[in-house]
């Protein structure tokens, strides 16, 4: 397919892991898009405005903690929390209490940017998140060109209209 960088990527078969992962990963992180195979795949993400998350070392070796706020369309804010195990070596990562769910991590060639591919039971997704909560237009441009390529018809903007919901400490 013309124009199709997946190969530069590597998104297939992972990419290098850096030394210093995953320090350039933690922090405050805002959902920007979805993609998938179908719609149904995507469907969990239809009442969001808007989610921040946080990303922090967990209390184990090898663990993350992550506690997020989702904006649902209607105003409501909804605290999420869940850990992810690290596989050593690699940028695979585990969630807790899910062990049908596999999550992988690439960079992303946005500013601010990187994609998570998500596998579970019935699905499989791309997501896209960055710094800011309202990335370069072309970021959103390149991530939906990308997963194009990689058959992914569906496509999910978050539309980000609402205030954040404040990410609660504990």
């Amino acid at each position: 397919m013309p124009g199709c960088i997946v190969e530069e990527l590597h998104l297939e078969d992972g990419e290098e892991v850096p030394n210093t992962f995953p320090e350039p990963h933690l922090g405050r992180w805002y959902f920007i898009a979805g993609a998938a195979p179908t719609k149904e795949e995507l469907a969990t993400f239809d009442p969001v405005d808007n989610i921040v998350f946080n990303m922090a070392v967990g209390s184990a070796p090898m663990q993350l903690q992550l506690r997020a706020t989702i904006r649902t369309k209607n105003g409501l804010c909804a605290p999420r929390k869940w850990i992810y195990h690290l596989s050593e070596g690699s940028t695979d990562l585990r969630t807790e209490g899910r062990p049908d769910m596999k999550t992988k991590l690439f960079s992303s060639a946005c500013p601010g940017g990187i994609m998570l591919k998500e596998t579970g039971q019935g699905y499989q997704r791309f997501l896209l998140y960055n710094r800011s909560p309202h990335p370069p237009e072309n970021c959103v441009e390149e991530f939906q060109s990308l997963t194009s390529c990689l058959d992914f018809k569906a496509f999910l903007l978050t539309p980000r209209n609402q205030e954040t919901c404040e990410l609660s400490s504990n």
